[in-house]
């Protein structure tokens, strides 16, 4: 018997957005890992599912699961302004593969020198990807701003760690190993925002409930990219700041002084654990598309609103990115 698909609407969130659980289940979908592994006829059938059933002309004999399946391959894998197919080490679903190796490296050799500088470049070149691959792309960013920004990041990390590194030679163990999250931290504080410089700038789009275009709030981008950084350290610090704990305890114990070689594929390991968890949960803390009253953007925006909508538009609403 065939499925009634006569009133599904796959944009439709599956879980409550406007809650805090629902959102977590969402990005729990869309971020699974497995999906990287997607093939791109996968990515191109998800597409062109969505699409059908955008205009309602799903194929005969389509199940729902089918649609829920595309969707998710759709959400993982195709910006949501777009609609273009992301790159795929850019992707959220990538977060935690990606991940999980570059930060076990960065809190395994984080003793010497080279080896920090290394590992913070590696994780800025990561993180200025994954910003610009997740960014509102209704704001265009040039080739010039992205480089400024990579290096401004790069520096700040690279600096952040290298003169933590110098000041915490004198304190205990546990200490130094939370030196590549403060450096970590430091660095998105710098990243996001100078990567999304263009939304600063010029303000971000912003609409009404009916996706009708009110015009560019630079109050609303800031809102928006403070909510990215917020996420995005959050996403870190379990793994960063408790995994160094465990870390110190394990590496008392005389199984893992004699196999010292195991101790970063460990680590490795262990972030993914926590990346798994924490990826979706730091994607969630805030509604992808925001929301603000009218009353907090510009004066001159809410002059040209009421202008236009008079009283009726309350609310104005963007997709803040990731």
């Amino acid at each position: 018997m065939e499925a009634d698909l006569s009133g599904f609407n796959i944009d439709a969130p599956r879980w409550d957005q406007s809650t805090f659980l629902g959102r977590v289940k969402h990005f729990f979908n869309i971020t699974d890992p497995r999906t990287v592994f997607a093939s791109e006829q996968e990515l191109d059938w998800a597409k062109v599912m969505v699409e059908k059933s955008r205009m309602g002309l799903v194929p005969p004999g389509t199940q729902v699961e089918q649609l829920l399946y595309a969707k998710k391959l759709y959400d993982s894998a195709f910006h949501p302004d777009t609609g273009e197919k992301m790159n795929v080490i850019g992707r959220m679903s990538f977060q935690v593969p990606g991940g999980m190796i570059i930060t076990g490296f960065m809190l395994q050799f984080y003793r010497t020198m080279p080896a920090v500088i290394f590992w913070q470049w590696v994780n800025q070149s990561f993180n200025a990807l994954v910003n610009y691959t997740n960014r509102n792309a209704a704001s265009p960013t040039s080739v010039r701003q992205m480089a400024v920004s990579y290096l401004t990041a790069t520096s700040t990390a690279v600096a952040t760690a290298v003169g933590m590194n110098m000041w915490t030679k004198r304190a205990p163990p546990l200490v130094g190993r939370w030196v590549p999250f403060a450096a970590v931290a430091a660095a998105n504080c710098v990243n996001i925002p100078m990567m999304r410089q263009q939304e600063l700038i010029q303000g971000i789009c912003v609409k009404d409930k009916d996706q009708n275009d009110l015009g560019c709030s630079q109050r609303a981008a800031a809102v928006g990219i403070t909510q990215v950084v917020i996420s995005r350290i959050t996403m870190a610090a379990p793994g960063m700041i408790i995994l160094p704990v465990i870390m110190e305890q394990l590496e008392r114990l005389r199984l893992m002084k004699k196999v010292r070689v195991l101790h970063a594929p460990l680590q490795v390991l262990l972030c993914g654990c926590f990346l798994l968890f924490m990826v979706p949960v730091a994607c969630g803390l805030f509604p992808q598309e925001c929301k603000l009253p009218v009353s907090y953007l510009e004066p001159e925006l809410q002059d040209t609103i009421k202008a236009k909508y008079g009283e009726d538009v309350l609310f104005a609403y963007f997709n803040k990115g990731l």
